[in-house]
């Protein structure tokens, strides 16, 4: 299994690095990206921080761990600005928090993230057919998520992602250490939002081919 996007304390997240990584491993995990919330401000402590631990001594938990940030809440006029902002950092991923349903993210910060061409869309659930369509010429894998409440849109963007042939992931939005799912249940929710399971077998395959794109960013 893989994951692309977590969180630890340098954000909302319950668990410093370590231990997140520990945790993954020990629950079957064979990468994990490191993606804390992250804007203008805090985006360099973040990226600074999490990459002084993979450049250290990630190789000791015998598990790929990649550094990187979630921008949230970015207006989208700076989304593509703060996307380079972070690879310049020193991020290996870019994740953009998508338009949910449980939270007021500002309209068109899908399209600005795909536009920016971002490594993941994260649950994008108000998805438009353009957007899905974009994010698949663009190349932005487009998330289905096990996590609650931003679980609501994945239907929405299983259907739109595979009429428009765009690559789907599937992240556990990790908070917590129970965040981190089991293989069966990702599985059960990618079939829950509409997937089959050769999809859902292709989703990891899409998350191993941005895992070895991030290899060259080190």
């Amino acid at each position: 299994m893989i994951d692309l996007h977590t969180h630890t304390t340098f954000s909302d997240g319950e668990l410093i690095p370590a231990e997140l990584i520990r945790r993954a491993k020990v629950a079957g995990y064979k990468a994990l990206a490191i993606t804390d919330h992250a804007d203008v401000s805090n985006m360099g402590l973040i990226i600074e921080n999490v990459r002084r631990l993979t450049d250290s001594y990630a190789h000791f938990f015998d598990i790929e761990v990649i550094a990187g940030v979630e921008l949230t809440h970015v207006p989208p006029a700076l989304i593509a600005e703060f996307a380079r902002m972070a690879r310049q950092a020193g991020a290996q991923i870019v994740v953009v928090h998508g338009e949910t349903i449980v939270e007021p993210v500002e309209r068109g910060t899908n399209l600005a993230a795909i536009e920016a061409g971002v490594d993941v869309l994260a649950h994008p659930g108000l998805l438009s057919e353009v957007e899905a369509r974009l994010a698949a010429e663009r190349g932005v894998a487009l998330e289905i998520t096990t996590r609650r409440g931003h679980s609501y849109g994945n239907g929405n963007v299983a259907a739109l992602a595979r009429a428009a042939g765009a690559r789907i992931v599937i992240d556990n939005d990790a908070h917590a250490p129970d965040d981190l799912v089991s293989r069966e249940m990702r599985c059960r929710i990618g079939l829950g939002a509409g997937l089959t399971q050769v999809e859902i077998d292709q989703a990891e395959a899409n998350a191993w081919a941005i895992v070895e794109r991030c290899r060259g960013r080190r």
